[in-house]
């Protein structure tokens, strides 16, 4: 069944996350999805938020210590509370934010929802990753964005939606070479190198069975997608460990199970 082009018979990833956060812009399909990842790997949504949270810390470093005035959101998801354009217009009111989703729910509430400041800019494309090329030469991105000047590109919680060895890390060549010198890559990225191995083990079974569609990576293929980049400190680390709050609680490794990193193009 369809509605406006939406596709509500097939879980989508936005809307799955949407609804690990408690949100209601869901379909049954996206819930069923969600709630059989959880009965195999409790505490999913300990990850989920603490990959929410890292957002708002990576936005913050790019904004008040790297100084980026521009960034470009690849696999915005729905919008929830501390989106990125809002952390950096808080801290910087002249920062422009495109996303980028391939989802129409979700571009459909971030015209209406994600309002940015005043003297920056914010705009929308529809668009998928997959296709680093449009997103590239889509007129509002040229619009908003001045590609001469540093990007910071945000990629957090999308490239385990590319399937296949060597398939995230020709999205990132192909984008980060169309930015130039002092931009920024910043990711997340699902792994089971933190899982205890018959979870691993299960969870591996699932996206073989084609019943989970996140693809997980080792560290070293993370690490490989900043290759020519200089990481910033502290690394490639399990999420919650990328510059915590001082006092922050750390989820059990095994529930958090991502990578975050971030670098900076020479």
């Amino acid at each position: 069944m369809t509605h406006a082009g939406i596709d509500t018979s097939t879980a989508h990833p936005a809307r799955r996350y949407n609804y690990w956060l408690g949100g209601k812009d869901n379909f049954a399909a996206d819930r069923e999805s969600g709630d059989e990842i959880e009965r195999r790997f409790p505490g999913m949504r300990a990850g989920v938020r603490a990959n929410r949270d890292v957002l708002g810390r990576m936005v913050t470093y790019l904004a008040r210590d790297a100084g980026i005035r521009q960034f470009l959101d690849i696999g915005t998801g729905l919008p929830t509370a501390d989106n990125t354009h809002e952390v950096a217009q808080r801290l910087a009111p002249d920062s422009r934010i495109i996303y980028v989703d391939n989802d129409p729910l979700v571009m459909t509430h971030a015209r209406a929802l994600l309002d940015g400041s005043p003297h920056g800019r914010t705009g929308y494309v529809e668009a998928d990753l997959r296709s680093p090329e449009t997103i590239l030469d889509d007129p509002q991105v040229r619009e908003v964005l001045d590609l001469a000047q540093p990007v910071a590109l945000m990629l957090v919680a999308v490239l385990h939606f590319l399937p296949g060895q060597g398939e995230a890390k020709k999205a990132v060549d192909h984008l980060m070479q169309a930015l130039p010198s002092g931009s920024y890559l910043a990711l997340t990225h699902v792994t089971v190198d933190f899982m205890p191995p018959t979870d691993a083990q299960g969870y591996l079974a699932m996206v073989e069975s084609g019943r989970l569609d996140i693809w997980p990576r080792p560290e070293a293929e993370v690490q490989d997608l900043f290759e020519g980049l200089d990481l910033v400190e502290p690394g490639v680390v399990l999420g919650t460990r990328w510059r915590p709050q001082p006092g922050q609680e750390e989820a059990e490794a095994r529930l958090v199970s991502f990578y975050a990193a971030v670098g900076r193009k020479p």
